[in-house]
Order: C-alpha cells, then sequence, then structure tokens
C-alpha cells in the first residue's frame, strides 16, 4: 500500500474528525492484485467472493420428456442462471456434468445475454445520462458474475462465445480478457443487415466474442469452393494445367500462377470441384448473413434477423439456426456439452439437439421455458426447422429457486434431507454429540435436518422445549451456533433464534424464513415482465421460495365490434391476486397489479397434458383493453388451457371448454365464470 502526502492527510482528518470513510478508501488501502489492465467500477466483487456467496439451488424435476438414458440426460432449467451456474458447478466437481467423452465441464458455451434494458431509454436526456451509468455498471457486474462461474463450467479444452452489440461490448471486452486471460481470443462479425434511422451511419453487425483455451479444438466452418470470377478466368497452360493469375504483390508488370490442380486428366468442372475438396479452409472473422452477399464471399450465409417462416418461434431477439450452427460445429464434437445460459428462444438448444450435442439451457422468464418446451416438441431435422420430423432426446425440465412443496413432501427421506441440505448450502457429513446426531455442517456449525417423516415425529411440534433438550444433551460441545431445519409450520415458536446459555440455535424455514444474519444480502423473486420489451431485461434473483397459486377469477364470452370481419373470444380478467412472500422490501399489491401475462394453447391435449404455447398476452396490452383477454374465436379447439403467470413465476392454470365461446353448440353459450386458487 503507498498513500500520496495528501491522501494520508486526508485519511487522518477523516478519522480524526470521527467521519465516514467512504467505500472507494477500500481500493486505496487494500489495493487488488495488480494486473496489465482492470476495468474499475463501483460494486465490482473479488472472484473469490461471487462464487462463495451464491446460493446453490437444488433442482427439482418438473417433467421429463421421453425417456431418460442411463448417463445423460439433457437439462432446461427455470430459475437464476448465478444460482442455476453455482448447482452446476458443484455438479461438474461431483463428475455429474461430463461431455461423452468423460471430460467434465462443457466443451461449448455460447451466450446471448440481455444488451440492454428499457431503464437506458427512460426519461429526460439528464436523466438519461445518468441512468447510462448507473445500469452500465450494475449490468456489467450482472454479467461478470456470470462469467465467472461460465469460466469454472467450462472443460479445461473448452470455448465460450459471448455475442453483444454495440452499447456495452467494449466494456464487456475489458472484464473477459480479465477473466479469461490465457485464452485464444477472436472477434467474429456477424453482419445481420441494416438497422437505423438513416441520420447516421446505420447499425449492419453484432460482435461475438470468442475465447478458445489452449487446449481447445477448432474446426474450420466450411467455405464455398472458388468464386464465379476467378473459376470464370482460369486459364490452361500447354502440358494442360488449370491456373489462376494475379499481379505481383509489389505492383509489377509479371503476373503470377496459381495452379488449382495437378491432374491434367481432368475437365475444368472436375479440376474446380477437385481443388474445392482439397482447399485448405480459411476461416473468417466476418460472417455474413444474407445469402447472396455471403456467396460474393465464397462463404455460405448464417441468417439474419428476418426469419423464415419455419424458424420463428415468436420471441424477441430470436437468433437463426444457420449461426448457430456454425459456432457449435466449429467448436464442439458429437456428444459434447454446449451450455446456453440465456436461453432465450431456445436456438442454441435447438441446434444442438440436432448435431447430437448434449445440452443444458436455463432462463430466468417462464415464456422463454415454454418457448423452448414447445421449441423441442416440434423440431424438423434440418437446419432453419425443414425437413421430417425430429424427436428429441429424452430431457428433463426442471425448477431451481422456486418449487412446488406438494411434490417435495412426497420424496423419500433421504431425498427430502438432501434438499434441505442443499437449500441451505450445508455440508452433507453426518456426526453426532452427545448422543444427538446430525445432518452436516454450515459455517463450520453443526446443522440438523429434522425428520418431520418419522412416525413418532409425524405429529411432532419443535418447541423452545425441544430446543432445550437437545442442548442439555450436547451443551458447549456443539459450539456457539446450531442450525435445525425443518418446515415452517413444525416450529412453535416465531423467533428467527433462541439461546441457551452461550449456544445459539437458528431456525431455519423451509420455505422462506433465512434472516439477514446468514445472508448479505435479502432475496428477491424472479420477476416476469409485464410487456414485450422487458422480456430481456436483466433479472438477478437471490434465495428462494415455494409455489403459491394466484387467486384467480374470471369470465368468458365472445364478441364481435363493429366493421371487423371475425368474431373474437374473450376471458375477462375479474380477480388476480398473489400471495407470492419474498424478502425484499415492496408495497402489498392489489388486485390485478401482480400479472405478468397470459401464455394460451388453443389445442390443449388432456391426455399428453403438455403445455403447447400458442399466444402470448402481456399484461400491459391486457390492462389497455379493460383487462380482457382477446383471440380470434376460430383458433379454439375442444379444450384450451390458458396460463396467468405473476410477476414472481407462478401460475395459475385454467382449462376451459370451447362451449364457453359457443364452440361446437350451435348457438353462442351463455357467459361462464370460473375462477383459480
Amino acid at each position: 500500500m503507498s498513500l500520496s502526502p495528501e491522501q494520508r492527510q486526508e485519511l487522518i482528518r477523516l478519522l480524526e474528525a470521527g467521519e465516514e470513510i467512504s467505500p472507494e478508501w477500500a481500493r486505496v488501502l487494500f489495493p487488488p492484485e495488480k494486473r496489465e489492465y482492470e476495468l474499475v467500477y463501483h460494486g465490482k466483487d473479488p472472484e473469490g467472493d461471487i462464487i462463495a456467496d451464491t446460493l446453490a439451488v437444488p433442482l427439482q424435476p418438473v417433467r421429463t420428456f421421453g425417456r431418460n438414458g442411463e448417463d445423460w440426460h439433457n437439462m432446461l432449467v427455470f430459475g437464476d442462471n448465478l444460482q442455476v451456474m453455482k448447482t452446476l458447478f458443484e455438479m461438474k466437481k461431483a463428475g455429474k456434468l461430463c461431455n461423452a467423452d468423460g471430460t467434465p465441464g462443457a466443451r461449448l458455451i455460447y451466450i446471448d445475454p440481455p444488451f440492454a434494458t428499457k431503464q437506458d431509454f427512460r426519461g429526460t436526456e439528464d436523466q438519461k445520462a445518468y441512468q447510462d451509468k448507473l445500469t452500465g455498471a450494475v449490468f456489467i457486474e450482472f454479467l461478470r458474475k456470470r462469467l465467472v462461474f461460465l469460466r469454472e463450467l467450462l472443460a479445461d479444452d473448452g470455448t465460450i462465445y459471448v455475442h453483444m452489440d454495440f452499447r456495452k461490448s467494449h466494456y464487456i471486452k475489458a472484464i473477459i480478457d480479465e477473466i479469461f486471460l490465457a485464452f485464444e481470443f477472436a472477434e467474429v462479425m456477424w453482419v445481420c443487415g441494416l438497422m437505423g434511422s438513416g441520420k447516421f451511419y446505420p447499425k449492419a453487425h453484432e460482435t461475438i466474442f470468442c475465447y478458445k483455451s489452449a487446449r481447445g479444438k477448432f474446426n474450420p466452418p466450411p467455405r464455398l469452393g472458388y468464386s464465379e470470377r476467378i473459376t470464370g478466368a482460369l486459364q490452361k497452360d500447354k502440358d494442360g494445367w488449370f491456373y489462376t493469375r494475379g499481379r505481383e504483390s509489389s505492383g509489377g508488370s509479371n503476373y503470377l500462377k496459381t495452379y488449382i490442380c495437378y491432374n491434367t486428366n481432368l475437365s475444368k468442372e472436375e479440376a474446380v470441384r477437385e481443388a474445392t475438396k482439397n482447399r485448405p479452409q480459411t476461416a473468417w472473422s466476418v460472417w455474413i448473413g444474407k445469402e447472396d452477399l455471403a456467396h460474393k464471399f465464397n462463404d455460405y450465409p448464417v441468417g439474419t434477423y428476418a426469419y423464415t417462416r419455419h424458424e420463428k418461434v415468436g420471441y424477441p431477439t430470436q437468433k437463426p439456426e444457420p449461426l448457430l450452427e456454425r459456432i457449435i460445429n466449429a467448436s464442439s464434437q458429437k456428444g459434447d456439452i454446449v451450455l446456453d445460459a440465456f436461453a432465450g428462444s431456445g436456438t442454441t438448444l435447438a441446434v444442438a439437439e440436432k448435431l447430437n450435442r448434449r445440452w443444458v439451457g436455463t432462463d430466468c422468464g417462464k415464456l422463454a421455458i415454454y418457448t423452448i418446451q414447445k421449441r423441442m416438441l416440434n423440431l424438423r431435422r434440418e437446419i432453419g426447422n425443414k425437413g421430417l420430423s425430429l424427436e428429441p432426446k429424452p430431457f428433463t425440465l426442471y425448477n431451481a429457486g422456486l418449487y412446488d412443496f406438494s411434490k417435495l413432501r412426497e420424496l423419500p427421506w433421504q431425498d427430502w434431507r438432501f434438499f434441505a441440505l442443499q437449500l441451505f448450502q450445508c455440508r452433507d457429513e453426518r456426526h453426532k454429540i452427545g448422543g444427538i446426531e446430525f445432518d452436516g455442517y454450515r459455517q463450520g456449525a453443526s446443522v440438523m435436518v429434522f425428520n418431520h417423516m418419522e412416525p413418532k415425529h409425524k405429529d411432532a411440534r419443535i418447541t423452545e422445549e425441544t430446543i432445550q433438550e437437545i442442548h442439555q444433551a450436547v451443551g458447549s460441545r456443539v459450539g456457539n451456533r446450531v442450525f435445525i431445519i425443518a418446515p415452517a409450520l413444525t416450529f412453535d415458536f416465531q423467533q428467527d433464534y433462541i439461546d441457551f446459555e452461550k449456544v445459539r440455535y437458528y431456525a431455519l424455514r423451509i420455505p422462506y424464513s433465512i434472516i439477514h444474519e446468514l445472508h448479505r444480502r435479502k432475496f428477491t423473486a424472479l420477476k416476469q415482465p409485464s410487456d414485450e420489451m422487458a422480456v430481456n431485461d436483466t433479472v438477478e434473483a437471490v434465495g428462494f421460495d415455494f409455489i403459491r397459486t394466484p387467486e384467480l377469477k374470471y369470465r368468458t364470452g365472445t364478441e364481435k365490434a363493429k366493421r371487423e370481419l371475425f368474431e373474437y373470444g374473450f376471458i375477462k380478467i375479474e380477480t388476480f391476486k398473489s400471495d407470492a412472500v419474498v424478502r425484499e422490501p415492496f408495497k402489498k399489491k392489489g388486485n390485478l397489479e401482480t400479472l405478468s401475462m397470459v401464455m394460451i394453447d388453443f389445442d390443449y391435449d388432456e391426455g399428453a397434458k403438455v403445455f403447447d404455447l400458442d399466444e402470448v398476452h402481456y399484461a400491459s396490452d391486457i390492462e389497455k383493453d379493460g383487462w380482457k383477454v382477446r383471440f380470434l374465436k376460430d383458433r379454439i379447439r375442444k379444450t384450451m388451457m390458458a396460463v396467468f403467470l405473476d410477476i414472481y413465476g407462478n401460475e395459475a392454470r385454467v382449462l376451459i371448454d370451447a362451449a364457453a365461446f359457443g364452440k361446437g353448440t350451435g348457438n353462442d353459450a351463455p357467459k361462464k365464470n370460473g375462477k383459480k386458487k
């Protein structure tokens, strides 16, 4: 540490005056490890703290599609990707996240994080300038934390691609350089099409940063053969050799001959084919989306944002399949794990499936999860989602951080015990003190998971007397802290801990009561968007909760406005209230305030019990229409399912018969009231 005379005098003055020392002094008094360069900003956490302080959450299986293989099944996870990645990190260390060749970790990681949030574009110019700085630092640290975990999840011979646009790419490049120090770097430019107002240089590309480990493999993307300009100018010498010619690089008048094939018995067309097959492939770092332009540069097109009708899934910022095909083929082999931590529309996962890769995808949005689920169950064999149907290999949908308690109660005791220990970041290590059996350790202190499933404990309660009996047996030998984990309703006292002599016994209530003394940050929920512009907002959640079905009352009917050709069905939402419990300061939400969106499957198959997303209606649009969800009546088949999603990720699902909209009856049916709670 080296202070200037001015810094020393200022610090002495602050101490003598008893004034508060600002956090900026931390970097002066305790400077970080010296690097050639480093991006510095407020709120930048040390890498070690990011890994240590992130709460891993258990993955609760919701449903498996297909029959699982013995050694691997693909994974789709709903939850905050930071917490999910901590869990995947533990899986990697335990040898449960392996490629087909047995190598631990993902061989290829591709992420397409949200480029910017709506907050970047609100308010006056002065407000916008301030918000850009604030949101910029928050976004950079948001992404940096995830990149730290992605580095830990990457196989030793892996490659990571980070897809960015112009808004934050220069900052993100700096932090990726810090995290992936010894990796080989390439910057790929994806020419995705001109976008802009014409008042300034139009945006024509997005940037993909590629970092390959020293041992990483690289398969150069295939390119087209010689261009028409070259093949049209091919000449044949007196011995029958085909060649091209060009001026000397020095600018002289002499020409250089380049022979393309060494077989004089071939025709011109055969010589070109032979030369193309044996020609060394140059890996270009400019990837062109449009076909006609790509062919001019002897390359295959990788698609633009103008999707084909086969490929489009209706999700904002969806990327084309040819783009992901090039990335996956270039940096992985069959059987390798491909990981996408911002799965979005599911393009990475769909292409990985078609190319026989293993895959793991996670997203914090229910819209993304349902979009991916539908996409994976309606795959076509060819890139661009064309050709014959493709049945995907088995994959499992998981919840992480938002759990179905009714399913947890059905778990065998050992599974419940494991879940509870994981939930509170405990080390699984049984031990006895004073004849009392404990299940593990948390922060060096003993942990007991209360077995509420034992017959003798079936109706048992944990009272202050229960704690006293434990204390009498273990005394001071247990240390100064003990943690007891049990369902919330099992505890007969309200306080978060009870002291006996010098030992503090903490009550860790499942689902939501973890006291602030144990965690640095309060819990927040996975906020779901209420309009399309917010679909890709950055969301960071800490902690967990249990699924709490919102209260819902609605009525259905049909209507046809004047001058409209088609008749519409509608669902009028009269009551929608959420009962989510999250540890964050928030105003009690009133009726309809917690609605995020309504998703509809117009032809729900009650036998398969798979929700097949057809339409999504955001709360902002529903509110403008008087809290009505309107849709074409002709789209309804026998039974439709509507999923009403709140901003915390909880769902109210309802099945509505077509008769409620006058279908199949010959007459308009009377209005139907419904409720779900």
